[in-house]
């Protein structure tokens, strides 16, 4: 994929900007005074961005700015512009009171994935087979950020009985012994192998010819997924990293 550039610039030169035109403490909306449609989105951004598809248009968090939903290279991403239409800014906005990343949030909303196109039969299940609620975990057994947030699926399993994970082994390059490992792990489809590698036990060779591990790792970078852990929610959203059991019960409850 073309290398995107996007321009990250200092807060100072954008702010004063953003107030110059209209901005106030009492989050004016900027709407009303200036607009942007989504080909003129794309004639700004299309030297920073190559191949630039502007997919929507919308006032950020800011006011100030607006969230500009592109595609480029096949690749969904989100990238801020001043209501000037100077400066374009990349980067995650953060809700401070919220505790959470508003960036992030809307990422995984314009990235759904069909979760009907993930293949199960090589996954391991955790919880009950007859929950109706069931999340798809992209995991590698040498990660440590994927032990910490197995720990915490393990508590949301114990707490709701409605909600069960589906595991795929997705290793990582940059760990050498976790590829041998999730072989390993995929033919005996067990949890129990999993969770001795995530205590660093010694786990034996695969006892099968699989391909599913490869199959998972093929799969993975097509959905954009570059490291581990991704939980994907039954609506498609994906979520990345570590997050704690009750932040979990609440995305997977969210509408």
């Amino acid at each position: 994929m073309r290398k995107i550039l996007l321009f990250t610039l200092v807060v100072s030169m954008v702010i004063p900007a953003a107030f110059s035109f209209g901005f106030s403490s009492k989050d004016q909306d900027c709407a009303k005074c200036h607009t942007l449609k989504k080909e003129e989105a794309a004639t700004i951004l299309k030297d920073i961005i190559p191949n630039i598809k502007v997919k929507g248009v919308q006032l950020s968090p800011l006011k100030a700015m607006w969230e500009i939903e592109f595609e480029a290279d096949n690749k969904k991403g989100l990238v801020y512009l001043d209501v000037t239409k100077k400066y374009a800014v990349s980067g995650s906005i953060i809700d401070i009171k919220g505790k959470k990343n508003v960036t992030q949030e809307r990422y995984s909303e314009v990235n759904r994935v069909d979760v009907s196109k993930i293949p199960l039969g090589d996954a391991i299940l955790l919880g009950s087979k007859d929950a109706k609620i069931k999340v798809i975990v992209f995991t590698d057994p040498d990660c440590p950020f994927c032990s910490k947030l197995h720990k915490e699926m393990k508590k949301v399993v114990e707490e709701r009985k409605d909600i069960a994970f589906q595991i795929k082994m997705f290793p990582l390059p940059t760990h050498k012994g976790a590829y041998e490992k999730s072989k390993a792990i995929v033919c005996g489809k067990s949890l129990a192998l999993l969770e001795e590698a995530f205590e660093k036990k010694p786990i034996a060779k695969a006892a099968c010819k699989t391909t599913d591990v490869d199959k998972n790792i093929a799969l993975a970078k097509k959905l954009g997924f570059n490291g581990t852990p991704v939980m994907v929610l039954p609506n498609g959203r994906a979520i990345s990293g570590f997050r704690e059991a009750a932040a979990i019960k609440e995305l997977v409850d969210k509408k």
